[in-house]
């Protein structure tokens, strides 16, 4: 069902280029996914974040911004020790916690069931239910049941290819099927051919397709909802119990003292009531 979209060997290049961090304060080099005990001891915390996923991280003019990257700095504010950032592109980045190469990663990685065997997740800090986004010109697609036979683009490795079988569930009754899977690299990659007609709809959680069709109202429209309720968190090696106290202890604070649901409504245009813990099914 799930298909790969080709890659040409320049675009590889292209892409493997950018998992070398650019920018001069980035720390370079890989390391131990350090105690809380461990970092205090060090004098450093090895962050990595997204280089493209707004309105979460994404590079702007030279430079690091969106949601997570101003929590990035409320951390720097509050931590005893420094922080280390590193930027890459989502492929390498739950890979790289759980291998021990980042302490944490600092990004919207939702929370699944596949992912807590090798991660532990701090808690939550955004609403992520699935939505689907089509082409505003595209008046053949009203609703979900519209997605029956339809192509549907997906980031490779993303959690939507687990959840799928919901949005299967919800077309077969009415008599659908899922159409042809084609998975990107990155989700701009999808949304361009999305707007060239290459694919029919692209699924991402609902924030992101918020902040697309805002940016861009006369090419995209936000579709409906095509999944249950999920939730993106920061994720730590599994059994590094005393960093994600830590940082679940940062979360709260950031809470209680307003930064984060500021920060929310500035970049996700709403606040808000998210569980101090996830527990997921899928």
């Amino acid at each position: 069902m799930n298909r790969k979209r080709p890659t040409d060997p320049s675009r590889r290049r292209a892409l493997a280029a950018l998992s070398v961090p650019l920018l001069p304060w980035a720390f370079c080099g890989s390391a131990h996914a350090a105690t809380l005990e461990e970092v205090r001891k060090r004098g450093y915390l090895v962050v990595v974040t997204e280089d493209d996923f707004k309105p979460f991280e994404f590079i702007k003019d030279g430079k690091p911004t969106g949601f997570n990257n101003e929590m990035v700095e409320a951390l720097r504010k509050y931590a005893p020790f420094e922080i280390r950032q590193e930027i890459v592109p989502w492929t390498g980045l739950l890979a790289g916690v759980a291998t021990g190469k980042y302490d944490i990663a600092i990004t919207a990685a939702l929370i699944t069931k596949e992912r807590t065997q090798s991660l532990d997740f701090a808690s939550p800090i955004a609403d992520a239910t699935h939505y689907y986004v089509k082409r505003k010109s595209d008046a053949s697609i009203k609703s979900v049941k519209d997605l029956s036979g339809k192509r549907i683009g997906v980031q490779g490795g993303s959690a939507m290819l687990a959840r799928l079988p919901e949005l299967a569930a919800m077309l077969a009754k009415t008599g659908g099927t899922l159409g042809k899977i084609t998975e990107y690299t990155s989700y701009p990659e999808a949304y361009q051919d999305l707007a060239l007609g290459r694919t029919d709809v692209v699924i991402n959680t609902v924030i992101n397709l918020k902040s697309l069709a805002t940016e861009k109202p006369a090419i995209f429209e936000l579709g409906q909802a095509v999944s249950g309720k999920s939730y993106p968190g920061w994720a730590v090696k599994k059994g590094n119990s005393e960093l994600l106290k830590f940082i679940n202890e940062f979360i709260a604070k950031q809470k209680a003292n307003g930064t984060m649901p500021a920060l929310q409504k500035k970049w996700f245009g709403e606040a808000f009531d998210l569980p101090a813990s996830f527990t997921p099914e899928v």
